[in-house]
């Protein structure tokens, strides 16, 4: 059975840095599409990155572009988020989301079938 943990998550100052990393277990990394995702207080959660299963195609929202990257490790069968610059506005609880999407991958939440519990990220002075 498929299934995603996030961890990494915390509490750090505008213009710092954050590693979120997604443990994958049930499944290999190339048997799925690999989304992250944020959700803040009274808002809909919306996409941040998203990786193809061949790891060839990702795509990033605007709000964190340039700001981000996915790493994949498919040794340790883990996914990690690599945010830079961080803003208040990036302030959410995060997840880690796979999809059966065969080619590309998508930022809307319902192409994605198994979710993690999520990390919060908190940025703050």
């Amino acid at each position: 059975q498929l299934q995603v943990m996030e961890s990494g998550g915390g509490t750090v100052q505008p213009g710092g840095s954050l590693t979120l990393s997604c443990v994958v277990s049930g499944a290999q990394l190339y048997d799925y599409a690999w989304g992250w995702f944020r959700q803040a207080p009274g808002k809909e959660r919306e996409g941040v990155y998203c990786i193809s299963r061949n790891g060839r195609a990702t795509r990033d929202s605007v709000p964190v572009r340039g700001r981000v990257d996915v790493l994949r490790d498919t040794g340790a069968n883990t996914l990690q988020l690599q945010m830079n610059n961080l803003k208040s506005e990036d302030t959410a609880m995060y997840y880690c989301a796979a999809a059966r999407t065969p080619v590309d991958c998508s930022l809307s939440t319902k192409e994605y079938i198994t979710w993690g519990q999520g990390t919060q990220v908190t940025v703050s002075a």
